[in-house]
């Protein structure tokens, strides 16, 4: 059974222009470049290190690398950390890459409303993707409830100032504090489901639903200093 896009925690999302990227904008050894990326995929850590550096983040601010050098889960994966106020929440790295791939992902609208990204269906609205999860199967149910989780993340996080005004000039009821507490909830059902377990996610999701507002307002912070959001 194929993995969903959205089960990445690791740092496989890199590709070559990446590390390439990296690789010039690190003092290099005396290797070559073919070299130092075999090297480097094979020391996470190393990677980790290059991730959360000053430099690194002063040479990607610059929003023309998002489509020109680099990928926008590398992109994201830099500001993401460099937005987090609280520093030891750099330990969640994992919670870390799923989000950044999370925000590759969505960049797309046409997957932002869709549960699984070979849907054809497109969902706006919370309460119809939790009336359908009622009476969905074990993996589609998992699929809801993780994409209600990662929606709300994303809308809170991303477009905060979308939610108000909808609500004040569009006479929409539903508040920020609605999508923050469908995420902690859906993230936490997430957590527990047998799926979880398979796709190696729960602790993930765990964590994505006690620490819901510190990511939130990491992502406030993100789209706020660095993105130009129309």
């Amino acid at each position: 059974m194929q993995k969903p896009d959205f089960a990445k925690t690791d740092l496989s999302q890199l590709v070559d222009k990446d590390l390439q990227f990296l690789i010039e904008n690190f003092p290099k050894p005396g290797r070559s470049y073919e070299e130092i990326s075999q090297l480097i995929h094979h020391l996470p850590t190393t990677l980790e290190s290059m991730l959360n550096s000053e430099s690194l983040f002063n040479k990607i601010r610059d929003q023309s690398l998002l489509i020109l050098e680099i990928s926008p889960f590398l992109f994201f994966n830099v500001l993401l950390r460099r937005s987090l106020t609280d520093q030891r929440i750099l330990g969640d790295k994992k919670v870390i890459n799923y989000i950044a791939n999370l925000l590759s992902l969505f960049v797309r609208t046409d997957r932002l409303h869709r549960i699984h990204r070979g849907d054809k269906q497109t969902h706006h609205y919370l309460t119809d993707m939790v009336q359908e999860a009622a009476n969905a199967d074990t993996r589609r149910q998992f699929l809801i409830y993780s994409h209600i989780g990662n929606y709300s993340l994303y809308l809170t996080g991303i477009f905060p100032q979308w939610i108000e005004y909808r609500r004040r000039y569009k006479n929409r009821p539903v508040t920020a504090q609605f999508y923050i507490d469908f995420g902690r909830e859906y993230y936490d059902r997430a957590s527990a489901h047998a799926m979880a377990r398979e796709y190696e996610l729960g602790e993930v999701f765990f964590r994505l639903s006690i620490m819901f507002d510190v990511y939130k307002e990491a992502l406030n912070h993100l789209a706020k200093q660095y993105l130009v959001l129309s």
